[in-house]
Order: C-alpha cells, then structure tokens, then sequence
C-alpha cells in the first residue's frame, strides 16, 4: 500500500508543487493500493488562492491545466484508491475526495465539506466538473453545487460526498482500502477503466476549457479570489 500525504500550507491548499508531487506519487504506486490524506487536522482546503492570485494569465491557464491533470490521474487511477477524509475537504480537496474509490471521513463537529466554488463567482474546469456529475448523486447535485456548501461530516455523507463516516477512520479506512486490494488486480483495473469511461469528449475538452477561462483570469474574478484571500 503506498500512503500519499497532502502536506503543504493554508491547510494543505493545492499548489503547483503539491500538484507534481501528487501526480509523481501516484505514478510510483503504480497501479497498487492507495491511501490519501492530509497532514495535521485537515485533509485539503482546496485551491492555493495565494498561487492563483500572483499568476498572471498564462500562469493561471498553466495552473488550471496542471488541476486538470491531476484530477484525471487520480480519477482514472487504476488500483484501488480510499481517500481518509481526516479534516476539512473544501472545494478543490473535496474533488480530490471525490476522485478516490472509497471515502472515509474523520467524525468531526468542526470540519466542513463541500464544493463552494461558485461562491466564489468561478467555473469548473471540464474534467473536473465531469467527475463530480459522475460522483455527486445526482438528486443531490443542485444543493452541492449551485447552494455552494460547506457541510457538517454528517451533512457530507448524505450529499454522497463521502461514502462512511467513523470515529476510527484511519482504521476504518486502511479496512476498506484492504478490502478493494484484495480482489485480483487486472480485473479490478478492468472493472474501473469501463466504469470510469470517458471524462470528457476530447473534441469538446478544449473548447470547454476555454470557454470557462474568464471566470478565473478576468479583473472582475481577480478581486473576487483576492477578496477570498484576505477573509
């Protein structure tokens, strides 16, 4: 079992480096078990807005480019994957979360899931938003992402965010991670690559990609992110 741990500041917030670190790991596993989680009390705070709002257009296409690949790879990632959900998992972490086969929270009052981007007046990226139509039950879908929420352990396990929620979690998490390894390696590969299919159709990718830009380059979202940033 390889052990992949999101460390980093703002609360293991997704920047350019942890993002290469993320998609190197994942391609050492090679394939075997993986467990992720976060460092200290939370598993992921999301985006890096202090990365976001010091790059310049071209840097932030770059940086939206690199969400991409890393939400692809671990998404179609082919061994079994749990996510020990053992603290906030806002936004960007929760996709990473979601991305997981298997999702075990931490019971805890004060930590918070969900996906808030549109409170922050931006898109999702293609791939992205993909995977969370696949994950998100889809009576559920309107709630998680137009109410843009940040929901109680408990709240997050009704929305289908997360699959269990136990007091034991890492405990209960490296079972379930177990559990999924012990079935025969190619045919679980197999089974995930048809269940997976395509993310996106790649004729429509790019234009998608593009179109969705603005929400994150314009004057307008700048002073929204940097507003985010201070609070």
């Amino acid at each position: 079992m390889a052990e992949i741990v999101l460390s980093g500041p703002g609360k293991n917030a997704l920047g350019t480096a942890m993002m290469d670190f993320l998609i190197a790991k994942l391609d050492e596993a090679s394939g075997g078990p993986v467990l992720l989680r976060g460092e200290g009390d939370a598993f992921c705070a999301g985006l890096d807005l202090k990365e976001i709002c010091s790059l310049d257009e071209k840097g932030l296409e770059a940086y939206l480019r690199k969400l991409e690949a890393l939400v692809e790879t671990l998404y179609t990632y082919p061994g079994p994957t749990v996510a020990l959900v053992n603290g906030h998992a806002i936004a960007g972490g929760c996709v990473l979360a979601l991305c997981c086969d298997y999702q075990v929270a931490q019971a805890n009052p004060k930590a918070k899931i969900g996906l808030n981007e549109l409170a922050l007046g931006v898109r999702f990226p293609p791939v992205t938003l993909s995977v969370i139509r696949e994950r998100v039950p889809k009576r559920h879908l309107n709630r998680v992402l137009l109410g843009a929420e940040l929901f109680e352990v408990s709240q997050a396990l009704e929305m289908g965010l997360v699959e269990e929620v136990s007091e034991e979690a890492p405990s209960v998490a490296g079972e379930r991670l177990d559990r999924l390894a012990s079935h025969p390696p190619q045919a679980y590969a197999g089974l995930k690559s048809e269940l997976r299919g395509a993310l996106v159709d790649a004729s429509q990718n790019e234009r998608r990609f593009l179109e969705i830009l603005p929400a994150w380059t314009s004057p307008e979202a700048r002073a929204r992110l940097q507003a985010a940033l201070k609070r």
